[in-house]
């Protein structure tokens, strides 16, 4: 699987986990309901700025976003 769809499907999981909607997440982050949707789907390639906006609303670790689900046990919570 692409990355791109790797992290289309973590964030999609992710979010509905944490019980946000897509409208929710995209306001949160600061992108657009359909940027935020493309990415979802895998269309669209996230920047590292995204991926970052995009866990920080999902307070999880940008990583755990990246890696493919046979690799992860789940989102990764942020510790500081």
């Amino acid at each position: 699987m692409a990355l791109a769809q790797t992290f289309g499907r973590n964030v999609r999981e992710t979010r509905q986990a944490k019980g946000l909607t897509l409208e929710q997440l995209a306001h949160d982050s600061g992108m657009s309901y359909s940027y935020v949707g493309q990415l979802e789907r895998g269309q669209r390639n996230p920047s590292l700025r995204t991926v970052e906006r995009v866990a920080s609303v999902l307070s999880c670790a940008p990583l755990s976003l990246l890696s493919p689900r046979e690799s992860r046990p789940g989102p990764v919570p942020i510790t500081e």
